[in-house]
């Protein structure tokens, strides 16, 4: 298999083969990406090795959050959706970023605490990446490769099916508990 470098990341040519092939991307929309979510791996907010195939499966909603944004209070929903939907077969995974306005500077000791203290959180969260720039985590390589968009700021909410495809987007505005988002939850569940 080919590799390629794009922004610091080496990405399979599996993944970003083609043309940008997607419709509609954007508010909820269906995308149709090249490639797995479940070829990416993060680490967990605990130093732990977090590989997405892990969920393979099962559907995941996957945030990138900040502690200290005007979304911030969208936690709450996240664990409420969480709960809700668990069972299901839903995981929430919440993935902080620094990257929109500096409003996720700590570390992710003070990240985990933060969440757990203020919002009670017991979904999987992973340590802090960057979702864009030099620095960009694979996974958000992968989905401006295929999109040719990725998250313009916190609490941008990525729907994967359980096959690992990518299959809706819905922008930071889009509560968790919205009937825009559940409908879509409850469409992709196991």
């Amino acid at each position: 298999m080919k590799l390629l470098l794009l922004g610091g990341a080496v990405l399979g040519t599996a993944v970003i083969a083609g043309a940008v092939a997607w419709s509609m991307f954007g508010m909820g929309k269906a995308v149709a990406a090249e490639g797995s979510a479940h070829d990416f791996d993060f680490i967990s907010i605990d130093g732990e090795p977090l590989p997405l195939k892990q969920y393979a499966g099962k559907a995941v909603l996957l945030v990138n959050t900040a502690s200290k944004c005007g979304f911030t209070p969208q936690y709450e929903g996240l664990e409420t959706l969480s709960k809700t939907y668990a069972d299901k077969g839903l995981v929430v995974l919440g993935v902080p970023s620094n990257d929109f306005g500096g409003q996720e500077p700590g570390t992710e000791a003070e990240i985990k605490e933060f969440c757990e203290v203020n919002f009670n959180i017991n979904f999987p969260m992973t340590a802090k990446v960057a979702t864009k720039g030099d620095e960009v985590h694979p996974f958000y390589a992968w989905v401006r490769a295929e999109t040719g968009s990725g998250p313009k700021w916190n609490f941008h909410k990525y729907l994967i099916a359980p096959d690992g495809k990518l299959i809706g987007s819905f922008p930071s505005n889009v509560k968790p508990m919205s009937g825009q988002l559940t409908k879509a939850i409850e469409k992709t569940l196991p």
